[in-house]
């Protein structure tokens, strides 16, 4: 990032309805010159308010094909960094909020990484290997991919993307998030004897374990706290409470969960299963409550119902204040910069994603 500056306070003491009139007035002065890209989990009055909306996958592929001039991005830190890579030259995209971050992507370190890389190179020596990132990781895991013949996925396309990876290899290592992994190689069919996971924190003594040398899928050893928040308790209170119910999570949650529920699929597969179920329906959601909470009110012929309330607390940073002043000063405040070696790397791991859709 630069060009990083602080919000005056006195948008924060601002009533949201003049935020959103104030808002709304600044879009218009702006015309095409400013597109506002939200994620799923935002609150319901930014999504209210943004040019485009969906998930990882779908806002990176709108960012590379926005018209406007400015792209501001309602999500978080790793989201804007992949705009960015993939936006024209001479467009500049803005993130409301620098400290908007996550978790999981502060799991994997691209200096961690490259020494396992080479660890797993020497232990798994005459066999492919073929790094897949999450799209919830930092831009310089998606370059590292991008020159190490890898790919980046989103769990709307996980499973294509490890179709093409085994095509070109023997071994699939896929980081950061070990549930999204684990889930995706269940349902190709995997022999769980050839899935290993890797913790960082143990480093290379997992080398010497001799079952890694005949893994198939290895996966790093970290997790969303939003989706690994969901039990199978929590299924099974749901299924008491709601017999007839369809219970759908995301695949970021774990293995048990999963298997527990009806179907797991991305947040784009998530609002597309609410759509098209039948009026009266009732749906169990396990994912961020921003998103279930808008889809119940937005499908009011349906029973929309979240499997327990989690919440992403990083995207809540992006508020109704923050974006008014991003827009007030457009292309000029929290400008999201990559280095072009990095950002030539990754656009290469991205640009194959985007191919895989």
């Amino acid at each position: 990032m630069s060009s990083s500056s602080r919000m005056p306070s006195e948008y924060a003491r601002r009533a949201d309805s003049d935020l959103i009139d104030a808002i709304r007035k600044t879009k218009d002065r702006l015309g095409g010159e400013a597109a506002i890209l939200g994620h799923h989990y935002q609150r319901e009055a930014i999504v209210d308010l943004s040019d485009f909306v969906g998930d990882s996958f779908k806002l990176c592929r709108d960012a590379a094909q926005a018209a406007a001039r400015h792209i501001v991005f309602c999500g978080v830190r790793f989201m804007a960094e992949s705009a960015r890579v993939v936006a024209r030259p001479e467009q500049t995209v803005q993130h409301p909020d620098v400290s908007a971050g996550c978790p999981m992507a502060n799991m994997a370190f691209i200096v961690q990484v490259e020494e396992i890389w080479k660890v797993l190179a020497e232990r798994l020596a005459g066999r492919r290997i073929v790094p897949v990132t999450y799209m919830n990781s930092s831009v310089e895991l998606k370059a590292f991919c991008g020159r190490s013949g890898g790919v980046v996925c989103t769990s709307s396309n996980a499973s294509r993307v490890f179709d093409w990876a085994y095509s070109r290899g023997d071994v699939v290592f896929f980081f950061p998030d070990e549930h999204l992994g684990r889930n995706t190689g269940n349902a190709r069919g995997t022999d769980p004897a050839r899935i290993r996971v890797w913790d960082p924190m143990q480093g290379e003594a997992q080398a010497g374990d001799p079952s890694m040398a005949g893994a198939e899928l290895i996966l790093w050893k970290g997790f969303c706290h939003v989706h690994t928040f969901f039990t199978v308790d929590h299924v099974r209170r749901a299924r008491e409470a709601h017999p007839d119910a369809f219970v759908i999570v995301h695949p970021e949650c774990t293995e048990d969960v999963v298997r527990a529920a009806d179907a797991a699929g991305s947040t784009e597969a998530i609002v597309r299963a609410v759509s098209e179920a039948s009026p009266g329906a009732v749906i169990v959601i396990g994912t961020e409550t921003h998103l279930v909470s808008r889809l119940a009110n937005t499908h009011p012929d349906k029973t929309v119902l979240p499997l327990a309330r989690s919440v992403c607390p990083n995207m809540q940073r992006i508020t109704l204040a923050n974006l008014l002043w991003s827009l007030e000063n457009i292309g000029e405040y929290n400008i999201v910069e990559v280095e072009e070696e990095v950002a030539r790397d990754a656009r290469v791991a991205l640009e194959r994603m985007l191919q895989l859709a």
